[in-house]
């Protein structure tokens, strides 16, 4: 990228706690990935009780959008909102942990057809939601995660496996796991027992989210390859913008 390129705008769609670990995280995951990859990026905090109205236009000056994790938001709808303006208009995405979940969501309301959608962290009592309780919680946990050979993410880590961590109690449904099988909508990376940890869209110019938090890579002064490419992407729009 030249030094003549835009700086990509990323909005982080969340309800900031400085107390949550991922949110001390990810400015030192974005600060590793603008330096190591040589690109110029700035970003910004989005509260979802800002998101009402013309979501649109909101996220019209942003190049990227990360959903950022530390759910239930304040304004469910809102995030929702703005996953479904990044998916439309080919604005890249990244969802990571209660943004994995939220991405889930919004594909299942727009396009699987499943009305009001539940999450279960939401709605104990839903019969069928989308986003239900893990069997087993994965708090401040580590996993192993394998991608999916041939997809985007696979080249992105250029490895099998890797280690990630959680914190998290909640993701994807067993029941509804089987619509990733077909469609653009895919899973690309699942643990050692076989559930959803990833997923991207594919046709999209970068669209992936993941149940994990990539972003705990910034405390040990690690930059991710997940969020080096996430923020090369949001920079790619940028100039195309700016054209």
């Amino acid at each position: 990228m030249s030094p003549s390129s835009p700086a990509a705008a990323i909005a982080l769609i969340g309800d900031r706690d400085p107390l949550a670990a991922a949110h001390q995280a990810i400015p030192l995951a974005l600060t590793l990935a603008r330096d190591t990859g040589g690109i110029s990026c700035d970003w910004t905090w989005i509260p979802t009780r800002a998101l009402v109205g013309d979501v649109a236009a909101i996220l019209a000056a942003f190049d990227g959008v990360w959903c950022v994790p530390k759910s239930p938001y304040e304004n469910t709808a809102g995030a929702i909102a703005a996953i479904r303006v990044a998916r439309e208009t080919g604005r890249p995405f990244l969802g990571t942990c209660g943004g994995f979940q939220h991405a889930m969501l919004e594909y299942a309301e727009a396009v699987w057809g499943v009305r009001d959608p539940a999450h279960a962290e939401l709605d104990p009592s839903a019969p069928d939601p989308v986003i239900a309780p893990l069997t087993c919680g994965l708090v401040e946990a580590d996993g192993e995660v394998r991608f999916t050979a041939g997809s985007r993410l696979a080249a992105i880590y250029g490895v099998e496996a890797i280690v990630e961590t959680y914190h998290c109690r909640y993701g994807l449904n067993p029941r509804y796991a089987a619509r990733l099988e077909d469609g653009p909508f895919r899973v690309v990376a699942r643990d050692l027992a076989g559930d959803v940890r990833a997923i991207e869209l594919q046709g999209h110019p970068f669209f992936m989210a993941t149940l994990y938090q990539p972003e705990r890579s910034g405390f040990a002064g690690r930059a991710h390859p997940l969020i080096g490419a996430f923020v090369a992407a949001a920079t790619t729009y940028a100039s195309t913008r700016a054209r």
